[in-house]
Formats: C-alpha cells, sequence, structure tokens
C-alpha cells in the first residue's frame, strides 16, 4: 500500500475502499511527512483521484484530521509498458503528490 521513494512516501492505489488509501495519506501525515505521491495504474486512476480530492478537501470523518492547507503540487500522468505473458503492454498511470 505504502512505499517510500527519496523523501516522499507513495500511497499505491488499487483495488482496496477509498477510505483505506485516505488512511494511508493520514498516517503518512502523522508519521511526519510533508509530502505523499498517490500512484495508480489502469482502472485504479479515477480511485487515485478520489483520494486526492478527498484528502484536498478533507471531506468524511478520516479525512477530516488532515491539515487545511493541503495542496495538489504535482500531477503526473502518462503511459508505462508492463511485461505480460504475450509480450509488454502500455498501461496508463497517474502520479499526484498531495502537501501538507
Amino acid at each position: 500500500l505504502c512505499s517510500y521513494m527519496s523523501d516522499e512516501k507513495i500511497v499505491y492505489v488499487g483495488k482496496k475502499p477509498l477510505h483505506a488509501y485516505v488512511k494511508a495519506v493520514l498516517t503518512a501525515h502523522e508519521e511526519g511527512e510533508k509530502s505523499v505521491a498517490i500512484v495508480a495504474r489502469g482502472a485504479s486512476i479515477g480511485r487515485a483521484v478520489d483520494v486526492a480530492e478527498v484528502c484536498r478537501r478533507r471531506n468524511g470523518i478520516i479525512a477530516s484530521t488532515l491539515p487545511e492547507s493541503i495542496s495538489l503540487s504535482n500531477t503526473e500522468i502518462g503511459t508505462e509498458e508492463v511485461p505480460r505473458d504475450d509480450g509488454m503492454k502500455p498501461v496508463s498511470f497517474i502520479r499526484i503528490t498531495l502537501d501538507f
């Protein structure tokens, strides 16, 4: 669900419920992180956008404890090649960076 790259925590969004990823962002903030990247590929891209918006707008019980000063510092979209049984397949991705 989470990992670190350099000084930024990364939350990988998949098929879990939305609140699980919001909780991961909240946990990162509580651990003193200044920045969290929300990353998703393929069909999970919409859920990643929802996680970012719930956090930014502080919607819901979990997100309401986040600071009011969350900003979207960077959003990156693109395509990466993913290995499959029948060769490489292009898959879209999104990376949304939240700053506290």
